[in-house]
């Protein structure tokens, strides 16, 4: 079901193209590029909103993975399907030489999240899921920043590489890991990506370590009236460990972050659960402290099923490094989302953005928000966010960027990301990131040497001793984690 009713079918793709003015003056080439980007404008966002409208969850895309792959193929770009082991996983090529640029592409919706593409909330009948951090701008905007790079190379004669990293289930799923770990990375010398937000940003920073796992406590079924005595509740041993993590929480770095949900409790009240389980998330800024918090989670679970008779036993299910900044490129990501500029919207988009930050606190902030670059930045104190992306900026020098795709003040994760991403206030912003991303790529493989300056970079942060381990460990891909 089409839930788009922002603008009619007429209108979607002849509203205004406006966007603000590039500040700084452009080259032959660069202005070549973006009126090529431009120009594919209404084919984008129909791909964009169909990826929005399929809403698939984690190793589920099958049908928003296969539109970016077509339309890679059809662009001419070699196209390697069911990488590392995962069925809507692809890698995407074409040129040769080096430099070889890397660039992610996202595509997995949210389960829990559905929403219409309406300032108010109202779920959609057809689907539980929604795309509330904008994966779909994501995948169809870096596709589209390749694609583009693609045709400059074939025009410039300018050897190199570009190569779309079609990455599934970033959300809890950790597809990167299992492709870094697979050495899908190995020879790639750049990687650059972004990511749907509520303002324009190419700074340098980094984010949370990440280590999740499921916990699964087996007891004893019994009559919870007639024969209590028998039965050992599997859901007291979850609740105890629960008890125990938050008593833990005094005793961790103040960085830590720790949230968990019952997934499984029983079924009725009368019998004594024999089965519950439930789903961990432990985080920090350092990949070591999430290690050892981990552990005494681990421990908190032993104890609780010490404690209650029961049994407890658990499964890793995702875990990803904190990103690693690389100031080289991130500077440079920067210097190109200024020549690209902001974004404007029209009377329509802005009484729509207007609407969606009433249901907000947003005082200090105006729709007009958007047309602006934030300065750059080199961030000290880690994002409150995880992601997979991480565990790239460890093996390879990685910079991404944040682009408003949404109303100023949204927050990821939320009903009004999935209604502003469901509209061409979402799409407007997408193409704002494939020119960035197009200019950039471009910039390195006129300058080589930036590569290499970028990996120089990255061994004096991580250490000449580094050696590369998974969070996760040596774990099969968890295909079935939305299931």
């Amino acid at each position: 079901m089409k839930t788009n009713v922002l603008f009619s079918s007429a209108l979607l793709f002849a509203v205004s193209l406006s966007y603000a003015q590039t500040p700084k003056a452009l080259s032959k080439d660069e202005k070549t590029v973006l009126t090529g980007v431009e120009n594919q404008r209404e084919k984008y966002s129909r791909i964009a909103l169909e990826i929005w409208d399929l809403a698939e969850l984690g190793y589920q895309e099958y049908k928003s993975s296969m539109l970016l792959q077509n339309e890679l193929k059809s662009a001419g770009f070699e196209v390697e399907a069911g990488v590392a082991g995962i069925p809507t996983a692809f890698v995407a090529s074409y040129g040769k030489g080096k430099p070889v640029i890397g660039i992610l592409a996202e595509f997995d919706a949210l389960p829990g999240i559905s929403q219409q593409a309406l300032p108010v909330r109202m779920e959609r009948e057809d689907f539980s899921s929604g795309h509330a951090c904008g994966h779909h701008l994501f995948g169809t905007g870096s596709s589209a920043g390749a694609i583009a790079i693609k045709d400059w190379l074939e025009k410039s004669g300018i050897s190199g590489t570009i190569r779309l990293y079609g990455t599934p289930a970033e959300e809890g799923g950790s597809a990167k890991v299992y492709m870094v770990r697979a050495g899908l990375f190995e020879d790639t010398d750049v990687v650059l990506s972004w990511h749907a937000g509520n303002a324009n940003s190419a700074g340098a920073g980094s984010c949370l370590a990440i280590k999740s796992a499921k916990f699964r406590f087996y007891g004893n079924a019994s009559h919870a009236a007639g024969a209590p005595e028998r039965g050992r509740s599997a859901l007291d041993g979850v609740e105890a460990m629960n008890d125990m993590v938050n008593m833990l929480r005094e005793h961790v770095p103040q960085e830590t972050r720790i949230h968990y949900v019952i997934t499984r409790g029983g079924d009725a009240p009368n019998v004594v659960p024999s089965f519950a389980e439930v789903y961990y998330y432990v985080r920090h800024p350092q990949i070591n402290r999430v290690k050892a918090i981990f552990e005494r989670v681990v421990l908190a679970a032993r104890g609780a099923a010490m404690g209650t008779g029961t049994r407890v036993e658990y499964e890793v299910i995702g875990g990803s490094y904190n990103l690693l900044p690389n100031e080289t490129l991130a500077r440079m990501m920067h210097a190109s989302l200024e020549k690209v500029g902001g974004i404007t919207y029209t009377e329509e988009e802005t009484e729509f953005i207007a609407k969606i930050m009433e249901t907000y606190p947003s005082e200090d902030l105006s729709p007009g928000d958007a047309s602006k670059i934030s300065p750059f930045v080199v961030r000290k104190q880690a994002g409150a966010f995880s992601t997979d992306t991480g565990d790239v900026s460890w093996v390879v020098p990685a910079t991404g960027l944040r682009i408003a795709t949404w109303a100023p003040g949204t927050s990821s994760h939320s009903w009004q990301a999935v209604a502003a991403g469901g509209t061409t206030i979402g799409t407007k912003g997408m193409m704002v990131a494939a020119k960035t991303i197009a200019l950039t790529a471009i910039e390195i493989y006129k300058n080589p040497d930036i590569a290499a300056k970028a990996r120089e970079e990255l061994i004096r942060r991580r250490g000449a001793d580094f050696k590369y381990e998974a969070l996760l460990g040596d774990r099969e891909v968890p295909l079935d984690y939305r299931k």
